[in-house]
């Protein structure tokens, strides 16, 4: 299991575009093989912050999903990102 988590940076201004242009990715995420959970959300405090939430059944399924990357006209609104990959050995109730 492997959970993909961070904030991606956009123009405040431009945030709410940039979440509708995701609708279809999380969708397809969704239904990805392997995809356990996906999430991409308005940060509650900063305006041009975006929380990304990923759960993944492994590394091979979560590649195949991701292909080339976002298009061009996500990559290019993202003014800055700090996501990481993290590796579950177990889980358990909190």
């Amino acid at each position: 299991m492997l959970i993909v988590a961070g904030s991606l940076y956009v123009d405040p201004a431009g945030r709410d575009d940039y979440l509708a242009s995701c609708r279809d990715v999380v969708r397809q995420a969704r239904s990805a093989p392997g995809c356990v959970d996906f999430a991409i959300s308005p940060d509650l405090l900063e305006p041009g912050r975006i929380n990304v939430y990923e759960r993944w059944e492994s590394p091979e399924q979560l590649l195949a999903f991701r292909g080339s990357g976002p298009p061009e006209e996500q990559t290019v609104a993202i003014r800055g990102a700090e996501v990481h990959r993290y590796l579950i050995s177990a889980v358990e109730a909190p």
